[in-house]
């Protein structure tokens, strides 16, 4: 398997919510939803969980995902920005 890396755009005050529920080791759905749709979209069958690794400093904030995806599906590597997520 391979990782492929999301990165989702959002504002300040999402990612600091997101940063915060994960390091209550909690997770906030709408964006690991996001990120697994992301990997659909780029043509890539999602192995596992999206797995929050961190919040990017530029503008626009974005939500970095790793997602393990099965090699054996079509499609190239991609970056994916799906939107706006808050």
């Amino acid at each position: 398997m391979a990782l492929l890396r999301i990165q989702l755009e959002s504002d300040r005050k999402t990612a600091r919510r997101v940063m915060d529920l994960h390091l209550a080791g909690r997770a906030h759905r709408d964006s690991v939803d996001a990120a697994r749709e992301a990997v659909w979209r780029s043509g890539r069958t999602p192995a596992g969980e999206p797995v929050f690794v961190g919040v990017s400093h530029g503008e626009p904030v974005r939500l970095l995902y790793d997602v393990a995806v099965h090699l054996d599906t079509g499609g190239h590597r991609q970056t994916s920005d799906p939107g706006p997520i808050s």
